[in-house]
């Protein structure tokens, strides 16, 4: 299976990892599996409403393949694994049921535990520590982007012919216009640069007084389609729109990042019908607004058929993040929520959906994390991946589409050298090997290893949804001995975190540090700057969009040359006044 690089000094690639005892008296646990029911038989299509009847659509959409796939993703925002329905979840999801239903459900899939960094590692295929962004997510008032240095996944799909086009949340940093999305390989763009805001109005409050509007068509603010339209409905319709002019013939890739179900909750009123039962006012909102997400996507499949693509496609549907327990989501029976290195916060739902697919109806229970999109899809697309660019993720399609084994054997979540250090860690607690106060999470096979402060760890029930307000009630907390900063756990026997094996097996604690001080090494400089005061949007005409100005720069950076080189003249006639030669420009110096 081909990789986008493996040179890197920490990487596994002759063999695997040998772990260091037995784990005695665990039996291996593994998430539930939850039945299916055909939609076929009841003569239902997807969404559950009434199966169309074949049509003109229909028989483009059921077209033989090309060579090149039609490219498909689709980025829920916040959604939490419990928060489906074929993981139990009580809001009914039936798009999402089918499409993953007949295609490879990942379940041992991982993402980032927040917005920009699950963003930044699907469209550059390099860990946080490779780009800079380690460190929290992209603040609107921060001179930060992913950095430019860095080639992204729509500019190597448009290298072999494909028509890119990205619709909803960016947030990947657009402080010069350099670091907007048309700049960075997307033909199109339509959404927010932000990492939230209002569902009808797209604006956008940083901080009081620090308000603006966000809503972009490509690198303008698109005031003519403030029509007050829900995001996702109004996304949904972009992609309609995209889908109905493009040549089907021609390959294309859609990245669809919706901002749903993201803070703050918000859904049209239809979609609380039949909610009205959860008492949890949170929970409730973001029940109606998942409802809405999965009409959504059924909406963009059936676009799909009716235009001529489905035949040639490519659906890959994954979470950013884990669910955030006090705005809706649940993560249940996983630990933590977002935010956090817990596998509540990292380990999302994720299926693939394609005609394309040799295994369809399959669960795919191999290693698979977002930095693998990168290579997998170039590769599909018949791309090429340059030997300069040193990736972190792997092409997966054969272990998801045939089955095979996954070639990836660990996963850096992540090291952040600047969050809040935990007090009582130490490079004693790391064995000499890690300072265990900093904190980060590692994979490696079963193993996972965390130090530091990895976040929120409760456990959150169904049940701790049955009161109309916030309750941690239910919650099942832990209080750990003062003192602790390093955990381990064996994820397959365990998933839900609850015996940390770290004193029991100490040779696997060391082995799993040096892990983490190998990937160290290879670390960039944080990038986390202080927030610029030019980019309030007052200063903006209202509107939060690219506020750094190259030419500003460069004429400050002129006039100072020309302030020195005119000083240095100046200087230089003084002296020759002093040696008694003309003075013939005295007056226009004086002037000067």
């Amino acid at each position: 299976m081909a990789r986008g690089g493996c040179s890197w000094p920490h990487r596994l690639c002759k063999g695997k990892m040998v772990a260091v005892g037995v784990l005695a008296g665990l039996s291996v646990l593994s998430l539930l599996t939850y039945g299916y029911l055909s939609w076929d038989s009841l003569g239902l299509g997807p969404g559950g409403t009434e199966a169309t009847r074949t049509g003109p659509g229909e028989e483009l959409g059921a077209g033989a393949p090309g060579s090149q796939p039609h490219i498909v993703f689709i980025l829920a925002d916040d959604q939490g694994f419990r928060d489906v329905g074929y993981h139990g979840s009580e809001i009914r999801t039936p798009t999402l049921d089918k499409l993953a239903a007949e295609g490879v459900k990942l379940e041992n899939y991982y993402v980032q535990p927040m917005c920009t960094p699950s963003r930044s590692q699907f469209i550059t295929g390099k860990y946080q520590i490779h780009t800079g962004l380690q460190h929290s997510i992209i603040r609107p008032t921060q001179p930060n982007c992913l950095p430019l240095d860095n080639v992204t996944l729509p500019q190597k799909l448009k290298e072999v012919g494909y028509s890119t086009h990205m619709v909803g949340k960016w947030h990947l940093g657009f402080y010069r216009r350099e670091c907007m999305p048309t700049q960075r390989g997307f033909d199109t763009f339509f959404g927010s640069l932000l990492g939230s805001g209002d569902y009808y109005t797209h604006f956008k409050c940083d901080s009081p007084g620090i308000c603006g509007y966000d809503l972009y068509e490509n690198d303008n603010a698109a005031w003519d389609h403030d029509n007050g339209i829900y995001s996702t409905q109004m996304y949904t319709q972009k992609v309609q729109q995209i889908l109905a002019s493009h040549n089907p013939r021609k390959p294309i890739f859609l990245y669809i990042a919706y901002q749903a179900v993201h803070s703050p909750l918000q859904a049209p009123g239809k979609y609380f019908e039949h909610y009205r039962s959860i008492n949890n006012i949170n929970r409730r909102r973001y029940a109606a607004m998942l409802a809405c997400l999965d009409e959504a996507i059924n909406n963009v499949t059936l676009a799909l058929k009716k235009y001529g693509y489905y035949g040639n496609s490519i659906i890959i549907y994954s979470s950013d993040n884990g669910g955030q327990p006090m705005a809706g989501g649940s993560n249940w029976p996983l630990r933590g929520s977002k935010g956090t290195y817990w596998e509540g916060g990292i380990r999302a739902v994720g299926f693939v959906h394609s005609p394309l697919l040799k295994n369809k109806g399959s669960v795919c229970k191999e290693l698979v994390h977002i930095t693998d999109w990168f290579p997998t899809l170039i590769t599909l697309a018949e791309g090429q991946i340059d030997e300069d660019i040193q990736l972190d993720g792997y092409d997966i399609w054969e272990t998801i589409s045939e089955g095979r084994r996954s070639p990836r054997v660990d996963i850096l979540h992540n090291i952040d050298p600047i969050y809040t250090k935990a007090k009582n860690g130490s490079w004693e607690a790391g064995y000499g090997i890690w300072n265990t106060a900093i904190q980060s999470a590692i994979r490696v096979n079963h193993w996972k290893l965390l130090t530091g402060n990895p976040g929120y760890s409760d456990w959150v029930p169904p049940q701790a949804f049955s009161n109309a307000g916030p309750n941690r009630w239910h919650n099942e907390r832990v209080s750990w001995s003062a003192g602790k900063t390093v955990w381990l756990f064996n994820i397959t026997a365990d998933p839900y975190e609850r015996v940390d094996l770290s004193a029991r097996y100490p040779d696997v604690v060391k082995q799993l540090l040096r892990r983490l001080s190998q990937f160290n090494k290879t670390a960039v400089p944080v990038r986390y700057p202080p927030k610029d005061p030019r980019s309030n949007p007052k200063l903006n005409g209202g509107v939060w969009g690219p506020w750094f100005k190259e030419d500003e720069k460069k004429k400050k950076s002129d006039k100072s040359k020309g302030a020195n080189k005119q000083k240095k003249n100046k200087n230089k006639k003084k002296a020759n006044r002093k040696k008694g030669q003309s003075l013939h420009c005295r007056s226009r110096l004086a002037g000067g």
